[in-house]
């Protein structure tokens, strides 16, 4: 029995078992594909239904799953970019688990050599299927020292360039009472205009009487002689005598009439 389980255990830790052959044609045109397609194709192939997709995954024979193939194409074209054209790749490495089996190896390329991962994983079945490709550029120390004082330079030149803008804004925090207040005043004046301009009466018109002509002045002729005629001329129709009546004054009409 002591045999039998270590038997088990042995098995246990190999792995997932895989046809090396196979497992290799499929990566090589992994690489091969990805390495020769151009924006177009890469296009075509996103523009595919999820189910065209997989129809042409079954039909190649390789273990490719849709959403796999078309992540391994964005992640070349993104090595590419960092690493340049691609030149050659050197023997693979496996690397198998439980679950998954990991290829690894040194490509090269223009500008920098590089580190590719494939990965294939169990499904529910049992069986392997292309899971993700990686590819990592290898930098030298120096490079690496000047990337890694680069980032540092532009994380704390961002903190303090923050730290400066925070404190210019408390800076100018004591001001905002006083603008507070200005344009507290400026309303109240307004306010206050507006009340005074509504309770202010509208002025009204009232029409100007025109003046009255000044009467003419009055001919007072004090005459001895007229008088004694006038008052005669009285006596006689009132039958008085002329010493009981007395004329006072005399006016002349408008008309220079005698009534």
């Amino acid at each position: 029995m002591a045999v039998f389980a270590l038997a088990g255990c042995s098995g246990s830790d190999a792995g997932v078992e895989y046809d090396q052959a196979t497992i290799e044609e499929a990566t090589e045109f992994l690489i091969a594909y990805c390495s020769s397609a151009d924006d177009t194709t890469i296009e075509q192939w996103n523009s595919l239904s999820d189910e065209q997709l997989e129809i042409q995954m079954a039909q190649s024979g390789y273990p490719f799953t849709g959403d796999s193939f078309l992540g391994s194409m964005d992640a070349w074209q993104a090595g590419v970019e960092e690493c340049g054209e691609y030149i050659g790749h050197g023997d693979f490495t496996y690397d198998a688990s439980q679950t998954e089996l990991s290829l690894t190896t040194t490509a090269e390329f223009a500008d920098r050599d590089a580190n590719l991962e494939i990965i294939y994983k169990t499904d529910v079945r049992g069986n392997l299927h292309l899971d993700s490709l990686t590819v990592s550029g290898i930098y030298s120390m120096s490079e690496i020292l000047s990337k890694a004082g680069m980032n540092t330079l532009l994380g704390m030149g961002t903190v303090f360039v923050v730290l400066i803008i925070i404190s210019v804004i408390i800076s100018l925090l004591k001001y905002i009472p006083k603008l507070q207040e200005a344009f507290s005043r400026k309303n109240t004046k307004a306010q206050a205009a507006e009340v005074s301009a509504a309770a202010a009466p509208e002025p009204v018109q009232t029409a100007v009487p025109e003046a009255a002509p000044e009467p003419e002045p009055e001919d007072v002729t004090d005459d001895g002689e007229l008088v004694a005629v006038i008052a005669a001329a009285i006596a006689a129709s009132e039958e008085v005598p002329a010493d009981g009546f007395i004329v006072r004054s005399i006016r002349r009409r408008k008309s220079n009439k005698w009534m």
